[in-house]
């Protein structure tokens, strides 16, 4: 039996987010871009590259000074703890689906950063209302812009508005875990620069949306990354040589950026061809952004079995993992919408959900 790795390997047929590229493809067109711009190495985070890149995030995003980190869960952690630490609190207010919560191995507390506090309910975006119904002290306050776990949602502009304004007024260090920032920036409509005037500081990610290699930037007052720099020489992230990372990310920043709002476009027509298909249908019911939620009526076992089976038989992968979703009998799976799918004629894509569709059908 194949393993998950070598059924992706052998597709053809790529749905969710870009399509794959071997090292050799992608270490070809850095060297070319790296050529053709002169790209020089840094050392510990010194050198025309990264320190121009940096600049460049910062002013894109409307903040003082930005600072490359190796990672987006090293630079969150670095941010509120620096956050709180301003603050004179240890209290961070998250949504209960936040990456720190769910993704990051208990980071806060093994590493004591600090103390999380879920506000608002799993299955919506949070207003200042649900901060406001926290009774203790708050130090920070985490917002993740779209909300992945819930399918892509973006609150609305005046509630986000309204929160950044509430955090304000009481003192509350306001951060946006923006690692889709660019994506969400297409949804509402807004420069990135004015979505990020509401927060104080910001993480972006530079390979998720932009298709780099790995890395991330935290943007802020000069202060707050003047200390940031301190904390990652703690954390062991001032590694010798961004290069790669830095080069990757600046190399496709421009293409990609200007295709975001392509995409969510794209992610519209895409929601409408799943809703029509017998025991499909996304959430939300129209993407905010361009990503989405499949839910189906089949298990999360079974929609695993078909991916497989399409893997196998027809070389074309659906999706990464399936997952259990709260009605039983129901499940899940997420779809980034990219260049896969930017590229996908629309009669290929209905006869690859017909051959879904048909395999989800319960037997007779």
């Amino acid at each position: 039996m194949p393993s998950t790795a070598e059924l992706r390997a052998q597709c053809r047929v790529f749905i969710s987010g870009s399509l794959p590229t071997t090292p050799a493809e992608d270490f070809a067109e850095l060297s070319r871009w790296c050529e053709v711009n002169e790209a020089d190495h840094d050392l510990y985070g010194s050198g025309n590259l990264i320190q121009g890149f940096e600049r460049r995030i910062a002013k894109i995003l409307g903040k003082e000074r930005a600072l490359f980190c190796i990672s987006g869960t090293m630079a969150q952690a670095i941010a509120l703890r620096i956050a709180c630490e301003a603050k004179g609190g240890d209290t961070v207010a998250l949504h209960p689906t936040a990456h720190v919560l769910l993704h990051e191995r208990e980071n806060y507390q093994f590493l004591d950063l600090f103390r999380a506090v879920r506000v608002g309910d799993p299955f919506r975006t949070w207003s200042a209302e649900d901060l406001q119904a926290w009774p203790g002290p708050v130090s920070a306050a985490f917002y993740e812009l779209p909300m992945r776990e819930i399918g892509g949602q973006l609150p609305s502009w005046e509630s986000l508005k309204a929160l950044g304004e509430h955090c304000r007024k009481r003192g509350i260090h306001f951060h946006m875990d923006g690692a889709r920032l660019w994506e969400a920036a297409a949804g509402y409509g807004q420069p990135a620069s004015d979505i990020a005037a509401i927060f104080d500081s910001v993480y972006v990610s530079l390979y998720k949306g932009i298709g780099g290699l790995a890395g991330a930037m935290l943007a802020g007052d000069v202060d707050f990354i003047a200390r940031a720099e301190v904390w990652l020489r703690r954390f062991g992230g001032n590694v010798a040589r961004a290069t790669p990372y830095v080069a990757a990310a600046a190399a496709r920043f421009d293409e990609r950026i200007a295709r975001m709002p392509r995409y969510l476009e794209r992610a519209k027509e895409v929601a409408r061809v799943v809703s029509a298909r017998p025991g499909m249908r996304v959430n939300p019911s129209e993407p905010q952004v361009n990503m989405m939620h499949v839910y189906c009526a089949a298990s999360r076992e079974r929609l695993t079995a078909i991916r497989d089976e399409l893997a196998g038989a027809h070389g074309i992968w659906l999706f990464g993992a399936a997952r259990h979703a709260p009605l039983a009998g129901e499940s899940s799976f997420e779809w980034y919408v990219g260049d896969a799918l930017l590229q996908m004629p629309d009669r290929e894509l209905e006869h690859i959900l017909d051959l879904f569709a048909e395999r989800l059908r319960p037997s007779q």
